[in-house]
């Protein structure tokens, strides 16, 4: 009899989904192998105490990239998520409490530009041309093919010089607006993805664009909501998804990845390997050192890692109307803290946040009369060695405590539940090398061809999704990198049983 060729999926991220219901669109018999009890990667969702927090992404950018997968499946994404715009996208609030509201409404931007400083609209709107320019090219152009070859990269490299990618995502801001606290709302983009603005490529820039053309959205029931329609998709193409089955190596035979096995014991056979997992750490752990010949050791250590996040999930039991969804809180250090985070690799005093409050747009999040809040701290990964058994609850008495200074008075008498993630977190649950939240930092050297590819360079049969492979992090970015199997990936074979 026939069989269905076989592909194993290692991880549920967002990458791992959308691999998972690419594959089955195409008539692989898919198995997703998750470490942790329940799906969704950096996604997962906690529950506590009535409260529902979204552990990781809660920004929805180019939501098309997510109804191709349900298109795929001949179903709506509409009939099963219920997206909502945003406006504005954040409120970005400066350290002396000024403020500045980021939308996709472009004479509103100009007015409140001109109220910083009038002779920087005329350069927003070249930055604006300058960010197109790299969105035709790094987003229309690169986000779903592979880079197998360096000939691709070569091909659209006359495009991205004119585009004037070589810069930093700053340097590129800062050519076009001069006023500090302008050049800080239209450089923090690269943080959403692991990247420190002052060394990211410029191409990075697109996001500007990308967020002008298709908006910031918010799932109702919150990004898990996400998960769980991606979860039906595949189960509804007769995929499996199995929690709690950690996967311990990939079994390579002859240079070909042949299956994986658990770390119970068990042993899975497949035509494919693809592997969410973490990049890095695909290669180091799961694959044996004889294996491989370009991600060596020496290579892995020798690669950039992006920084890593505290978090701190709590829930009030009481409502903060005022405060928006989004919210940026920049400190009065912007390049000085960054060079901490991502060069010293020093926990310095000050911060930057951002603060999401979803019950602003969804109050089923929270029980009735509570707020569900998460804020988030940019620090180093751990490569600083940090002690964050030690640290942990200090840094997030601080937090609290500016918190409380300036959006949320009164705050530590009306948290009633509470929670932290901290880089030990990305290293030991979410299993990223070094604890780095986003994989390898999207420099210049580290993007499009010289990331880990998409179809291994070592292995053949093994495939690599997600944020450490191209594109890189974000939504979009891990979504595409799954839209990228179509191209490499041979069409299933049928097997004779």
């Amino acid at each position: 009899m026939n069989k269905a060729a076989k592909a194993i999926v290692i991880g549920s991220g967002f990458g791992g989904l959308a691999a998972a219901v690419r594959l089955g669109a195409r008539g692989y018999d898919v198995t997703i192998c998750e470490k942790m009890d329940a799906p969704g990667g950096r996604a997962y969702v906690h529950r506590q105490d009535g409260f529902t927090f979204d552990a990781g992404p809660t920004i929805v950018t180019a939501p098309f990239l997510l109804e191709e997968l349900w298109t795929l499946c001949g179903r709506r994404m509409a009939d099963d998520i219920d997206l909502r715009e945003m406006s504005p996208f954040y409120t970005i609030r400066f350290d002396d409490g000024s403020e500045f509201h980021y939308s996709g409404d472009d004479e509103a931007m100009k007015a409140q530009i001109a109220g910083f400083n009038p002779a920087d609209v005329a350069g927003y709107e070249r930055f604006m041309k300058a960010s197109a320019d790299l969105y035709s090219i790094g987003f229309d152009e690169l986000m779903h093919v592979s880079f197998d070859s360096p000939a691709k990269m070569i091909g659209v490299l006359p495009g991205l010089v004119k585009a004037q990618f070589y810069r930093s995502v700053f340097g590129l801001v800062s050519r076009y607006i001069q006023h500090p606290k302008l050049r800080m709302v239209f450089s923090f983009h690269p943080l959403l993805i692991g990247g420190n603005p002052f060394s990211t490529t410029a191409v990075y820039a697109l996001i500007a664009q990308l967020e002008r053309r298709h908006g910031v959205h918010f799932a109702m029931g919150g990004t898990g909501s996400l998960v769980r329609g991606l979860v039906s998709l595949i189960e509804s193409q007769g995929g499996e998804l199995r929690c709690n089955a950690p996967v311990r190596q990939i079994l390579v035979e002859n240079g070909t990845a042949v299956g994986v096995e658990l770390r119970s014991g068990e042993r899975l056979a497949a035509d494919i390997v693809v592997s969410n997992a973490d990049s890095a750490a695909t290669y180091r752990y799961l694959i044996p050192a004889s294996a491989r010949r370009r991600w060596t050791d020496r290579k892995l250590d020798r690669a950039r890692y992006s920084m890593s996040l505290f978090v701190w999930y709590f829930g009030t039991g009481r409502r903060y109307p005022d405060v928006p969804h989004h919210t940026i809180l920049l400190g009065a250090r912007y390049r000085e803290l960054l060079y901490d985070i991502f060069r010293q690799k020093r926990l310095a005093e000050d911060f930057s946040l951002y603060l999401h409050r979803p019950t602003a747009t969804d109050p089923s999040l929270a029980p009735d009369g509570c707020d569900t809040f998460y804020v988030l701290s940019p620090v180093p990964n751990q490569d600083s060695g940090i002690d964050w058994p030690v640290v942990a609850e200090r840094y997030r008495q601080s937090i609290a405590g500016l918190l409380a200074e300036s959006l949320l008075p009164d705050l530590d008498r009306h948290v009633v539940t509470s929670r932290m993630l901290t880089p030990l977190d990305f290293e030991q649950r979410l299993w990223s090398v070094k604890g780095a939240a986003f994989g390898l930092e999207p420099i210049l050297t580290q993007t499009a061809w010289f990331r880990p590819h998409n179809r291994s360079e070592d292995i053949d049969g093994l495939y690599l999704v997600g944020a450490g492979t191209h594109p890189g992090a974000g939504l979009p970015g891990v979504v595409s990198s799954a839209k990228v199997l179509d191209e490499i990936v041979p069409n299933p074979k049928r097997m004779h049983v």
